[in-house]
This record gives structure tokens, sequence and C-alpha cells, in this order.
């Protein structure tokens, strides 16, 4: 996990994050049966983590596996589990198979998320647990983020955007907590590199899960590998440059041997969401 890091400054919480660390855990004191939609990222640990300071609660934490998730996130979530000794248990997501989610139009995540959930509610029932709880945090408020609706429809709740924590503090709180995860870099579905409109295949998810691993051992901080056909577009923030260009020629082997034609890198640099700036402001518009 140590490679996948990114490179921080260690940072120190703020009399602002350290009162919103005690607001979060009041709002989590009544919860005494609930289940933790864990993906081993930043958020998910550290919510565990907080969850956890209660030995008297009992919190169940579920990760989903599937094809849109990166094969190494997904043996970094058992780690965790193991490491937090949770009561840990995996779904698989099947929802390559949805229409509306495989044709990738613009909702494509609210279709995602209402099958994932739906799954976790289940559990949530046979275990009689009074609610299923997620990671999102105020950040993810900022962008186009369709799935948010789902989880509001299936009453789903969010403490960390409750409590006002955003990434930089959760970061911040993680890291005086000493938890492995706190530099840890930020993640998102793999079916977020192909573009609106282009068909999510499992093929697809595979070659960009491979070139996105490669990159990883290779440059420090986060890193994207945008699909578009036969054409390859590569995300590192600006200063990982000259790291990744002293790659360049494994990098470019190893992404043709993955079948794509072309290799490029984006010199506007790493940024979340950069696939939703096509998006016109009415397809933005989430009811």
């Amino acid at each position: 996990m140590d490679e996948a890091r990114t490179d921080r400054s260690n940072p120190r919480p703020t009399p602002e994050a350290a009162h919103k660390l005690e607001r979060l855990e009041t709002l989590l004191a009544p919860l005494r049966k609930v289940v933790l939609a864990f993906s081993g990222g930043v958020d998910s640990t550290f919510l565990l983590a907080v969850l956890g300071k209660d030995p008297g609660r009992k919190v169940i934490a579920v990760t989903a596996f599937s094809p849109t998730h990166p094969q190494q996130e997904q043996e970094a979530a058992r780690g965790l589990a193991r490491l937090f000794s949770a009561d840990h248990r995996e779904i698989t997501g099947d929802e390559i198979n949805l229409e509306g989610f495989r044709t990738n139009p613009p909702d494509r995540c609210y279709h995602c998320k209402k099958h994932l959930f739906s799954k976790i509610e289940e559990i949530r029932m046979q275990e009689g647990c009074e609610v299923v709880l997620d990671g999102s945090n105020v950040d993810d408020l900022s962008d186009f983020r369709p799935g948010l609706r789902a989880l509001k429809e299936l009453g789903v709740r969010s403490p960390l955007q409750e409590a006002g924590l955003g990434k930089s503090e959760i970061r911040a709180l993680s890291q005086e907590m000493d938890l492995p995860t706190w530099n840890k870099p930020s993640l998102a579905c793999l079916a977020s590199r192909i573009p609106y409109g282009t068909e999510i295949t499992e093929e697809a998810l595979t070659r960009i899960d491979r070139c996105e691993a490669f990159l990883l051992e290779r440059v420090q901080g986060s890193v994207r590998v945008r699909y578009h056909g036969n054409l390859a577009r590569i995300e590192v923030a600006s200063a990982a440059f000259p790291e990744l260009l002293t790659h360049r020629e494994a990098i470019i082997g190893f992404f043709k041997q993955q079948g794509f034609a072309y290799v490029t890198l984006d010199l506007e640099g790493y940024r979340t969401g950069s696939m939703n700036e096509v998006l016109l402001q009415s397809e933005r518009d989430d009811p």
C-alpha cells in the first residue's frame, strides 16, 4: 500500500477540524448497529476508525467487488478490514450488466449506486442494523455526483458530510490517528475513465486497471488513464511529469501491449472529474 501513497507533507488538524470530529462523534453516538460501505479509501477507513472507538457499537463493513474497482484496492480493503478486526462482508456487483450503467449516460453513477447500495441495504435488514453509512465528504458536493441521489433515495447517511468534514481535514485527522490511509491517493470507479456515451466493457476496464497499476509502480501521487478507444490519455500532477517521462519507453511499450495504439500525456495534469468537463450544464443538473 505504501507504493500507492502520495507525497504529502504531514498535515496538522486545525481547531475547526478537531471541532468537526467532535461533531461527528456526537452524530454517531446514538447509532449502535450500523452497516458501513467500506472501500478501503481515505474516507471510509477514517469513518470505520471513528466508529470503532466505541467497543459497544456493532459495525459491519461491506466492500463491493466488481470489474469497476481496481484489483489492488480490493486486496487493500481486505487488509484494512483485518487491521481493524472488522466484521467484513464482501458483495459482488454486476452493475456492468445494467443498461443504465453499461451504456454510460451522464447519470451512470446513479444506477450503479442504486444497485450496490440496494444489496447493502439487504444486509442491513438481515442483520437488524439501524442504518447504512457511507464515506462521502463535503467536497463530493462540489462535483457532478448523481450517485448521491441514489443514496438519498435509499436512506443512506453520510456522517462526514453531516459533520462538515472535507478531504484535507479527513487526511489531517487520519494522520493524527496514525491511520495508514491518511496520504493515500484519491480513487474512483474505473468507469469514470471512459467518456460518457462510450459503452463500458469489462475488457476496457481491465486495460485501464492494468495500465494505472503499472503507472502507480513508477509515479507517486494520483494517476488516471482516460480511455478514448485506441488512445490512452494519462493524467498525473504536473509536478510528476519529469518522473513519468523518465519511464516513457516502458510506459509506451506496456500500454501498447494492453491494446492502446496511442499514448498521450494530458498537459493540464490530474484533476478529479475531468470527464465531466464536456457535459452541458443542463445535463449536469441532478433532479
